[in-house]
């Protein structure tokens, strides 16, 4: 006769499986158009009410899925860092912020949800205000954003915001699109994750290092 296993062990698993539900569903419909009945169902739970009993609400659950996936892209990141050390090459701090989330979806294989997942978050004002603030506060992230701004201490503090922004909306965007034609069987612009990424370091550098317009 099998052991039955821990409750705890049960509800882990329950979240998790709520989780992985919920990020295919608002990936590929979008956060409105999935309700949490729908994330129960897909999780093959029972319980229509398990999305508030495991994470408190829906809220709940985009931050908890935000940031497993975060924490492991920053454990990435760490090791980028970890290499580059005490470098003022806009180059190795541009390769240290986008380098890990390509990395990170290359290691979840293919299909995946996550890029597309994010970019739903990301449109959002509410949804991408709490997960900014939570990235913020990942140390090896803030490590990046640091030696970001010793190398571009030239640009003046508002252009340096600016940029950063549409810089993050590429990566978001870029990797959405070749997670999708991934899941599609549709033909991909770059030939792997690292290609990917290559090209998005390049992209950002000149964003990131082009003159600013000045205006009288």
């Amino acid at each position: 006769m099998t052991a039955a296993a821990p409750a705890g062990h049960l509800e882990l698993d329950t979240r998790v499986a709520l989780m992985a539900a919920a990020e295919r569903l608002f990936a590929e419909h979008g956060l409105g158009a999935v309700s949490n009945r729908q994330i129960a169902e897909a999780a093959g739970q029972r319980n229509v009410t398990a999305v508030s009993y495991h994470f408190g609400g829906r809220t709940g659950l985009l931050r908890a899925i935000m940031t497993d996936h975060g924490e492991r892209v920053d454990l990435i990141r760490g090791r980028h860092v970890r290499a580059v050390g005490a470098s003022d090459a806009v180059r190795d701090w541009v390769g240290c912020l986008v380098r890990p989330v390509p990395e990170h979806l290359a290691e979840l294989g293919s299909p995946s949800w996550n890029a597309r997942f994010s970019v739903q978050v990301m449109a959002d004002p509410a949804l991408r205000s709490l997960v900014t603030e939570e990235a913020l506060a990942r140390p090896w992230l803030s490590k990046v954003l640091d030696g970001l701004h010793r190398c571009l201490a030239e640009l003046p503090a508002e252009v340096r915001l600016v940029r950063g922004e549409m810089g993050r909306h590429l990566i978001t965007q870029i990797c959405a699109e070749r997670e999708r034609a991934l899941a599609q069987g549709d033909p991909v612009r770059h030939g792997s994750w690292d290609r990917t990424a290559d090209a998005l370091t390049d992209a950002i550098v000149g964003l990131l290092t082009a003159p600013v317009t000045t205006r009288n």
